[in-house]
């Protein structure tokens, strides 16, 4: 199987591929815009790129599978906020905007609902797409929930749903992720939804509310694909998992060699099976003592195992975000892209990586996508 690598940065698009020497960017696209979010459509082999142009707003493009151009489509849209409503984000005091911040999650849907496409975007909307993207419907059922007025603000100053997990056997069922909101789960394609995160725990909340599961702040939450009824969250103040459909959730003990950081990701045959790539702590958003490492559980969180060969040692500041590593789906690589513009790639599950660049602008996703 051969595999591309597609990094979202700062400042444009780049896909690097193995040429027969090694692995090499042999493609780039938006050079200068930020791009959010990437999504290569298995089913169809389309290709989206998100984009945040600031004062221009955001964009999205997609790619047809074969074709080298990228052609700008509708992005998800919100309706006018009627006329005397207040949407009030609770931590800041400030208004919500009935409008798209940031495309902050874009996934396939069903493999049987061919053109079906889910997004999330700050402020907090979840999208559909059942025609490859050409047109957005906002959730309504979830917009309008009552409690996602208790919404608020993370690392953004607005909440936003930046993982979306679609159940393969189930395709009714949708999981999604909200910092900060919690998870939630709709079992009918968004006409209903529930707040599925008891258990977590929010180490910021005073005590008698840190356990209310719509004030949790999930960093990501992934499944597994051959398990999809276990999922994995790398929480604000530690890790957790959900070995029944995210009915409850237990945070893991021991973990090493910190709790806090932003990226998680599954082994796609071995729910046991899981890599996240730790931060200091939520104070001091660097790599743990200067060291970039990436840890490993084999055993469901019961223990870790801490890799850093090949990865910088000392003085590194970097930060690998929620969406920026990943792993293939054959699972024989994975690989992570951090805010100092570097990319490492492994082939054996961690314990050893390369170093594919260190001067490509800040990365904010990675997506390792089958090429045939």
């Amino acid at each position: 199987m051969s595999t591309a690598i597609w990094i979202g940065t700062r400042k444009g698009l780049f896909v690097a591929r193995d040429n027969g020497s090694g692995w090499a960017i042999d493609e780039t696209a938006f050079l200068g815009v930020p791009v959010s979010m990437l999504l290569v459509d298995p089913r169809s082999g389309n290709a989206f790129a998100a984009l945040d142009h600031g004062h221009f707003g955001v964009k999205l493009h997609r790619r047809a599978r074969g074709d080298g151009d990228w052609q700008e489509i509708a992005a998800p849209t919100y309706p006018e906020k009627p006329e005397g409503v207040s949407d009030i984000e609770p931590m800041r005091h400030t208004e919500i905007p009935w409008d798209t911040q940031l495309i902050w999650s874009l996934e396939a849907g069903p493999a049987e609902r061919d053109g079906e496409l889910w997004a999330g975007t700050i402020p907090g909307g979840l999208f559909r797409s059942r025609d490859h993207g050409t047109s957005w419907e906002l959730i309504e059922p979830l917009w309008h929930d009552p409690k996602r007025k208790q919404w608020f603000g993370g690392g953004a100053d607005l909440p936003g749903i930046h993982s979306i997990a679609i159940h393969p056997a189930e395709p009714d069922r949708i999981t999604i992720a909200i910092s900060c909101g919690g998870v939630w789960v709709s079992e009918d394609q968004g006409q209903t939804w529930a707040c599925r995160a008891d258990g977590m725990r929010a180490a910021y909340m005073p005590p008698g509310q840190a356990g209310d599961p719509n004030t949790q702040d999930p960093h990501r939450v992934v499944q597994c694909a051959a398990d999809p009824d276990v999922l994995w969250c790398q929480h604000h103040n530690g890790v957790f998992l959900s070995e029944d459909r995210s009915a409850s959730w237990r945070e893991l003990d021991g973990v090493e060699p910190t709790a806090f950081g932003f990226a998680v990701a599954v082994h796609p045959d071995d729910p046991d099976t899981a890599w996240r790539v730790p931060a200091a702590s939520d104070e001091q958003r660097i790599a743990p003592d200067g060291k970039v490492v990436v840890a490993r559980t084999r055993d469901r969180g019961q223990s870790w195992e801490v890799f850093d060969r090949g990865l910088p040692g000392q003085h590194a500041y970097d930060i690998v975000f929620r969406h920026a590593l990943d792993v293939s789906a054959d699972a024989e690589l994975l690989a992570m892209g951090s805010t100092t513009g570097s990319v490492w790639l492994s082939g054996d599950q961690a314990e050893s990586w390369h170093l594919l660049s260190h001067h490509l602008p800040p990365v904010y996703c990675v997506r390792l996508v089958d090429a045939g």
